[in-house]
């Protein structure tokens, strides 16, 4: 029986809440007491490594204040060459594994956990797993034997990583099995793990949100063109005809299309990202589920999630030390504060940049993750959690900042987009300038045929109901700084596979949303018929 299992078998029901979910019942003196006990014990372990005495200096801190009065914050060239390298000699402590990130700067960022972190890291799993499935305190409905449908990149991608030790920690089954499709195409793996799951259906899903929507688009689209006939491999197996027949009497009787929703009932679906808050209402029209939002970083694993009440996140208190770094606004760049916050000092309403300082040994001290969340409210009274509640907004250098008026990131740009209508594939943003004035440069590729006025029009318009801000670029400067370039149907698809050809990796096969490299631009013109506005 594996470690978490047999916490099922001798626990009560509130003894397993605690565990895997306790975290959402602290007040945050607690949460700080905890992040203060974890981190003086990890300051005493680390200032024995060759990259801890980099970072603390000749007389390393012991406290809490000590630390955040004389440690610098950190980025990754801090900790290099030996995180690249991987050198577990310049560690305090050997590590359980290493997982790299996205790469977004153009190359991979090598991070080590600790077998300690990791063990959280497989309850904080469990403890999603509830909490995407139920919509109240103290309830627990998925246990041992579950099965999960995942369309997550592999390890050591950071949730391929947590699946992958999750196995030797809870026992669940993978919908697919990792080994059954190892060494196939991304995209095919994940037609694997749907080909599957018609036969036996799954408990839990942890997914990307585009890619649930457009199995749903893919699915309805497919019957309202009369294509309904056309069956999955395997589809002859007698389970897999019961559930297609199921399916299709169940969205007949309500008269629509077959939607997912018709062949399966998950108890949860979890799907992190800037674009799930952008899919919700798809998501819940196509599967019957509000998705779970959750946050987790290469360099921490999970760093918060979501409650049963679904509006926004609260901090894990456990899995690395946090602090918060008040970000300016557009109109005042020079305001940036001088330190970061504790968790007890957030302010509602303002953006701020993660901070966080690993535990157990590993090597990350007051390291500037990258990542920008705003505060929504300093709790949640309705549910009746007491520690702030946030949101992702996004990467640190991924905004659009138009006469200092208003920063546009990926999230508002893509609910803008979204809340046209216009039928699109995808698209990049950047800001280009015209005789000194600053414009926001958009590249969609459109399912639809539509002129880039008008879509420029109507970004415009959605930008104004989505952000504040935005209505004084056009009170002030008198334009719509909106641009647009329209690709031809099938560039971005002909993008990642010249991406593909050059022997891209996974993470690299689409561009970046907000501000892509004059490189990907440059791939992207030369595979694409432009239109521009």
């Amino acid at each position: 029986m594996l470690p978490e299992d047999l916490y099922f078998k001798t626990l009560s029901n509130e003894e397993l809440w605690q565990r895997y979910c306790g975290f959402l019942d602290l007040s945050p003196g607690q949460f700080l007491d905890i992040q203060r006990s974890l981190l003086e014990e990890h300051l005493a372990l680390v200032a024995k490594s060759p990259l801890g005495r980099r970072i603390l200096g000749n007389d390393p801190p012991r406290t809490l204040e000590e630390f955040r009065a004389s440690v610098p914050l950190t980025v990754y060239d801090d900790y290099e060459p030996e995180l690249s390298e991987r050198d577990e000699g310049s560690l305090a402590a050997a590590p359980a594994l290493w997982c790299h990130s996205s790469g977004r700067g153009g190359r991979f960022k090598w991070v080590p956990h600790s077998e300690a972190l990791m063990d959280k890291t497989a309850r904080n799993c469990i403890g999603l797993f509830n909490l995407s499935a139920t919509s109240r305190r103290g309830d627990l409905t998925v246990g041992p034997g579950m099965r999960m449908l995942t369309t997550l990149p592999p390890a050591p991608y950071t949730s391929g990583t947590i699946f992958a030790y999750l196995r030797r920690r809870f026992t669940f089954q993978p919908v697919p099995p990792p080994e059954a499709v190892e060494g196939l195409p991304f995209a095919r793996q994940v037609a694997s793990g749907f080909e599957m799951a018609l036969k036996d259906g799954f408990d839990v899903a942890g997914a990307v949100a585009s890619i649930l929507v457009r199995m749903g688009q893919q699915m309805s689209g497919q019957a309202s063109r009369g294509q309904g006939r056309r069956l999955p491999p395997g589809a002859l197996r007698p389970k897999v005809m019961l559930r297609l027949l199921k399916g299709y009497l169940k969205s007949r009787a309500e008269g629509r299309p077959v939607y997912p929703k018709d062949l399966w009932s998950p108890k949860g679906i979890m799907a992190g990202g800037v674009d799930t808050r952008i899919y919700l209402k798809e998501i819940e029209t196509y599967w019957g589920v509000t998705p779970f939002d959750v946050y987790a970083a290469t360099e921490t694993m999970f760093l918060g999630m979501q409650s049963w009440a679904r509006r926004h996140m609260s901090f894990l208190p456990d899995s690395v030390f946090l602090e918060f770094l008040p970000l300016p606004g557009p109109r005042s760049p020079e305001a940036t504060a001088a330190e970061p916050v504790l968790l007890d000092q957030l302010e509602p309403g303002v953006l701020y940049e993660v901070v966080i300082t690993q535990l157990h040994g590993m090597p990350l001290l007051r390291y500037r993750l990258g990542d920008v969340i705003r505060v929504a409210a300093p709790a949640d009274d309705e549910a009746g959690i007491h520690l702030p509640q946030f949101e992702v907004r996004r990467k640190i250098d991924e905004v659009i900042n138009l006469g200092g008026l208003c920063a546009l990131d990926e999230r508002t740009l893509w609910s803008a987009i979204a809340a046209t209508g216009l039928p699109y594939t995808d698209w990049t943003a950047y800001k280009e300038y015209d005789n000194n004035e600053a414009f926001l440069r958009l590249v969609v590729e459109l399912k639809e045929s539509s002129s880039p006025e008008e879509v420029s029009a109507r970004v415009h318009e959605q930008l104004k109901s989505v952000d504040t801000d935005y209505e004084d670029v056009e009170r002030y400067l008198g334009v719509n700084p909106v641009r647009v370039t329209v690709l031809e149907e099938g560039s971005f698809a002909r993008y990642t596979e010249a991406m593909v050809r050059e022997g891209a990796d996974l993470a690299h096969l689409k561009p970046k949303h907000i501000n892509p490299s004059e490189q990907t631009l440059g791939l992207l013109r030369g595979v694409a018929k432009l239109r521009n506005g």
